[in-house]
């Protein structure tokens, strides 16, 4: 029998609320699920995954300048190796590499080069999600310039575009250390900009009786089920009702992970309990990887954090379970200096009022410095805001 139960191994919490609402989460009684102790289990059957995960990878006009000619993989130097020491890692690439073809632009209509979609790869991300309401900037042909685009890069997944039906109708599922990870993507909509009605499966809209079904017959092939949510409201830390709507829809159809982005903030983490009596958990909004965006919050983002173990069947058991063995937020700052220039991406950890000092939004005062980014990561995530490394815990930052 498939495997899908998901077992806390922690005692079972809300992650961190938003600081303006208080989610109706159900109370449980751990009692009612037999948690597997980890030492009793020989190490061979110890299978061990990680998954990481960003937010909106969103290259502005003034971060573009040097077109297919870029090092774009500077700019995400200070995380490859959180990037690298993951067996998963997912990003949002907000605005789509379409290349020299379409002209290179911003918002209102982004347009990215093709260096940066190599970039991301090089770095480590596996996992790319088009599901966002700026994949349509560019037409039809621009999604199809980059579903040509990434055919030609092998070793990734490619999340919320297909080239045909067919395509659609066979989702992405990795197999790594024995486990069977299932991925969907969503997103409420591509800016009014209109999807061929001859091509409805083109782009993967937040449609409640089709992601039922792709949901549903996703759940029979995977042992884990992470779906990517492109929703909520732009530059608000709380998340709406229809988010917390989708997110109950999510675990009534027994979703383990949702990754949700868009608002280009950092909003709340929360397990929330599933009708099955598991638990899924959900990242409302990773806020921002980098961008040119000019307000304080939207500087800082996070990373996911998420560490899966499966647990063997024992007599009686409908078969094997995962917990999850460690999960969190890193906050990630997006840095640039003086004339938009010398974009990083730093983990807040690593990040001091030194760095700070340098950003362009601090050459009229400290505006962002250690105290406003701690205050705000630690307010929104709460015991889950992780400031460590996670793959090395005992290195002195």
């Amino acid at each position: 029998m498939q495997a899908r139960a998901i077992i806390l191994l922690f005692t079972l919490i809300l992650f961190s609320c938003s600081p303006y609402e208080t989610p109706p989460i159900v109370e449980k009684d751990e009692s009612e699920h037999e948690l597997h102790a980890i030492s009793e289990l020989p190490e061979q059957e110890k299978d061990y995954l990680v998954i990481i995960a960003v937010g909106d990878n969103l290259y502005h006009n003034v971060m573009v300048r040097d077109g297919e000619n870029g090092n774009y993989e500077a700019a995400y130097s200070e995380i490859l190796s959180l990037v690298q020491n993951s067996d998963i890692a997912f990003i949002n690439q907000e605005s789509i590499p379409g290349g020299i073809e379409f002209g290179f632009s911003g918002f209102p209509l982004f347009n990215s080069p093709q260096a940066l979609g190599r970039a991301i790869v090089n770095t480590g991300f596996n996992v790319i999600n088009h599901a966002n309401n700026h994949v349509m900037d560019m037409g039809e042909r621009g999604v199809n310039a980059v579903l040509d685009f990434w055919d030609d890069i092998p070793g990734i997944k490619i999340l919320g575009i297909h080239r045909t039906e067919d395509s659609r109708n066979n989702p992405v599922i990795m197999e790594i250390n024995n486990i069977r990870v299932g991925f969907l993507a969503y997103t409420f909509g591509t800016n009014g900009i209109r999807i061929p009605p001859n091509r409805p499966y083109l782009v993967s809209i937040t449609e409640r009786q089709t992601m039922s079904r792709e949901i549903n017959a996703l759940r029979q092939l995977c042992d884990f089920l992470v779906v990517s949510m492109h929703w909520g409201n732009e530059y608000q830390h709380n998340y709406n009702d229809n988010q917390r709507e989708l997110s109950l829809f999510l675990a009534e159809h027994e979703v383990d992970l949702v990754l949700g982005h868009h608002p280009h903030v950092i909003q709340s983490v929360e397990f929330i309990l599933r009708p099955d009596g598991r638990y899924m958990l959900c990242y409302y909004s990773l806020g921002n990887l980098i961008s040119a965006q000019a307000t304080p919050p939207t500087m800082l983002g996070a990373m996911a954090y998420v560490k899966i173990q499966r647990i063997p069947g024992r007599n009686g058991d409908e078969g094997d379970s995962f917990i999850f063995m460690d999960y969190g937020a890193i906050p990630l700052v997006t840095h640039f200096e003086g004339n938009w220039v010398n974009f990083r991406v730093y983990p807040l950890y690593q990040y001091t009022d030194e760095i700070a000092a340098r950003h362009r939004f601090n050459r009229d005062g400290t505006v962002l410095n250690m105290d406003y980014l701690t205050a705000l990561s630690e307010r929104i995530f709460g015991h889950g805001n992780i400031m460590h490394d996670p793959f090395n815990p005992g290195k002195d930052f």
